[in-house]
């Protein structure tokens, strides 16, 4: 534990914190609500809360400890019973295919909502046009950045379909809309407000990785000649807040980059687009509010990264994994070097959670 860190605060790390997450740390833990901060090993500085933190309050919901692509997380599921034969035509068919299966921003039409979202009732007039507007063409679509579809094997090489996307354009309005810059007294109307809107957020989230992944299936599928156990189905969410309790109390605990690992909890925490994924159980340790990383963390700002990292050097990191190479110059800061090692992280946090298998990426899609 880092000695400028407040007694409230504790701290699982692979590498020593930088003065920006401590500073930003020492911010959060001077709300008088704020009961407990857990920081994951791959936390990193982020606007405002560091990714990576989880933050237990009492009265207070905190927007900004939560984050703009609110439900955002992963889900993934085996394909079989065949082990995978990807070839480099197979692999060249996935990707050109997955360009329209699985746009980046928006589909050419509107999709079905479920009913459950068609009917969700938002706080203000704006959010339900939104929702109605852009959650119909971006229900299915998977986004920039971080987030991700891959194939990938597991160690009896079985071929597992793994998705990283949030909530689109409805989580960051959500956020926008609420966020203060201090917390919202959960039992007002601007506390409930935001709490009843981040849980549609969730809930699109979550359809969003259902449809990518039945998207993405057909495509996939149809190349290895394998069909998807839905049985298998794994998900995690891990920007959100709920109540829970801990600490021998009821809290209000946000996670910000970062998963929940109850006691018997399965989860998925990836690594950077070029290294492993671990399948895990959660450990349920009441000091890290029961909680896990919910991936590797980024060693290297975005920024940074594109300085730094040659299109060249990030196709030579990605050697055996079949991307669209065509993108590399626009994908440096997603380099696997632009991250940390999540092996080290793994290892950070062997008391929050427990390794059921390690997978490895063989096709990884990205949009920019």
């Amino acid at each position: 534990m880092s000695g400028n860190l407040p007694g409230k605060v504790r701290a699982w790390r692979c590498a020593p914190l930088s003065d920006e997450v401590v500073r930003a740390t020492q911010r959060l833990a001077r709300f008088d609500d704020v009961e407990r901060i857990a920081l994951m090993p791959d936390v990193h500085p982020s606007d405002g809360v560091c990714v990576g933190t989880v933050l237990a309050s009492r009265s207070h919901v905190h927007p900004e400890a939560v984050g703009g692509d609110i439900g955002c997380g992963m889900a993934t599921l085996r394909l079989g019973p065949s082990r995978c034969q990807l070839t480099a035509q197979g692999a060249r068919e996935i990707l050109a295919e997955l360009r329209d299966a699985v746009p980046t921003h928006k589909h050419h039409r509107r999709m079905l909502l479920p009913d459950e979202l068609a009917s969700a009732d938002l706080s203000s007039e704006s959010l339900r046009k939104l929702l109605a507007r852009e959650g119909a063409v971006q229900l299915g679509t998977l986004g920039r950045g971080n987030h991700f579809l891959e194939l990938q094997l597991d160690e009896d090489q079985l071929p597992w379909v793994a998705v990283h996307s949030g909530s689109r354009a409805l989580g960051p309005a959500i956020h926008k809309a609420h966020c203060r810059g201090r917390g919202l007294e959960v039992s007002s109307s601007e506390g409930r407000g935001y709490l009843d809107d981040a849980n549609v957020a969730v809930r699109y989230a979550e359809a969003n990785r259902r449809a990518i992944l039945e998207q993405a299936i057909g495509v996939i599928s149809r190349v290895l000649e394998a069909e998807p156990d839905w049985s298998s189905l794994i998900v995690t969410t891990h920007n959100f807040v709920r109540l829970e309790s801990h600490l021998g109390a009821e809290l209000w605990v946000h996670r910000k980059g970062a998963a929940s690992a109850a006691e018997g909890e399965l989860g998925l925490i990836p690594g950077s687009m070029g290294s492993e994924s671990f399948h895990v159980v959660g450990r349920g340790c009441p000091e890290s509010l029961a909680s896990s990383s919910h991936g590797a963390g980024r060693a290297l700002p975005r920024g940074v990264a594109f300085r730094r990292i040659s299109a060249r050097r990030l196709t030579r990191e990605m050697e055996g994994v079949w991307f669209d190479e065509e993108l590399a110059e626009r994908l440096r800061d997603e380099a696997p070097s632009a991250y940390k090692s999540i092996g080290q992280v793994m290892r950070a946090q062997h008391e929050l959670v427990r390794i059921l298998r390690r997978l490895r990426p063989v096709l990884s899609y990205k949009g920019v």
